[in-house]
């Protein structure tokens, strides 16, 4: 399992992943789930993963592969829109479906996979999608500025709280790394070495990027300071319903 989250904002976007592939008692497998596709001053392209690893590496390495074959249904430096991008990401997947998923299904194997994508052309608006494991997929847009996938339900809760328009850049990585905090506690799943990505409206250049791994100083503050407030909150609510117990 794991967990990724891509917020759209009027300042920009914000992703994350985690990087923990299996969990147990005494096995921890770490992989990368973040990917950057970019021509400074041109376009500019980041992808999350989550799902079947094979497939999802699968993927990366095929549209790797593709990069500047000059066909827009597959070359990210070909095609025109953010649609049409996402579309490449679609296609790349159906693509190792075809060639692994029943092979897969035989072996009774988790085969599925999705993807969050965000990107931007000059000239163009800086976008956000959901790519789903057939290949299809949805756009962020009006009230809808955020996907997850993964193990999304323990982090969801903040960002329904806290995430807006008009969010800042550094208040929503934040709130992503609180998300992220929220669900490693309860799922043993996800785990760091976390991955967040910063980008810039309109900037048309690599993303600010950094790992954060468990010891890190700032993830460290965000967990005790997260941990804290919540208990605070907790004891400040009025304890005593007037119930005749």
């Amino acid at each position: 399992m794991t967990y990724c989250i891509g917020v759209l904002l009027d300042e920009g976007v914000v992703l994350a992943s985690d990087s923990r592939t299996n969990a147990g008692i005494d096995r921890v497998s770490t992989f990368r789930k973040m990917f950057s596709f970019d021509k400074p001053g041109e376009r500019f392209f980041t992808l999350v993963t989550a799902g079947n690893l094979s497939l999802t590496q699968g993927v990366v390495s095929l549209m790797t592969e593709w990069l500047n074959n000059e066909n827009p249904d597959q070359d990210l430096y070909a095609v025109t829109s953010m649609f049409g991008a996402a579309r490449v990401v679609g296609n790349a997947l159906r693509e190792i479906h075809k060639v692994d998923a029943g092979y897969l299904q035989q072996q009774e194997v988790d085969f599925t996979a999705s993807f969050i994508l965000a990107g931007q052309l000059k000239g163009g608006q800086l976008r956000l999608f959901m790519i789903y494991d057939a290949g299809n997929f949805i756009e962020a847009m009006g009230d809808t500025i955020y996907f997850q996938i993964g193990e999304v339900k323990y982090g969801k809760p903040i960002l329904d709280r806290i995430i807006h328009h008009d969010t800042s850049l550094n208040d929503a990585a934040k709130c992503a790394l609180i998300s992220f905090d929220s669900t490693m506690r309860s799922n043993v799943s996800v785990g760091p070495p976390l991955d967040l990505m910063i980008y810039r409206r309109d900037s048309l250049k690599p993303g600010f990027t950094v790992r954060l791994e468990d010891d890190d100083p700032y993830l460290q503050a965000v967990r005790e300071g997260w941990g804290g407030a919540i208990h605070k909150a907790f004891h400040d609510i009025v304890h005593d319903p007037g119930w005749d117990i």
